[in-house]
């Protein structure tokens, strides 16, 4: 190999690695169609709260999805994932199910996951939403009952 190609093979490797091995915090602000997002990866901590009624529930969960997918290909030893939903719609539900199977996966490589689904008192959509959620998923899910989100 010529100089110059060892040396762009070294530049790319290096980026695959630190692409993979250290994140960013994924940091997404509350709207009146969506959810705030607060994932550390380095911590193991993720966190959803708010309404998830997007125009285009893709759009909005797409890069969340391929986030967690690099996430889940060196995930810390302990992952927590906090979900605290007003409201979701049809389009949401499905997209917050596939968040749970990707974090599913990441249990079933022997990592530690706990998945917390919380509701406010007098909620029984959020209550019975999260026990519908907790039959189909194969990970820890804890309900969790608060006076106010």
């Amino acid at each position: 190999m010529s100089p110059s190609k060892v040396e762009n093979s070294f530049i790319s490797y290096k980026f695959v690695i630190n692409y993979f091995t250290i994140m960013d915090n994924l940091i997404l602000k509350e709207t009146n169609k969506t959810p705030s997002v607060n994932f550390n990866p380095e911590l193991g901590k993720f966190d959803i709260s708010g309404k998830s009624v997007p125009e285009n529930s893709m759009s909005f969960y797409g890069p969340i999805l391929d986030y967690i997918d690099i996430y889940s290909q060196t995930p810390a030893d302990k992952t927590i994932l906090n979900v605290k939903f007003e409201y979701f719609n049809t389009s949401s539900s499905n997209k917050i199910h596939t968040i749970f199977k990707k974090f599913e996966k990441v249990y079933m490589h022997n990592k530690d996951v706990l998945i917390r689904w919380y509701y406010e008192t007098g909620d029984d959509n959020m209550l019975e939403a999260g026990r519908d959620f907790k039959a189909i998923i194969g990970v820890p899910f804890e309900i969790v009952k608060v006076d106010e989100l």
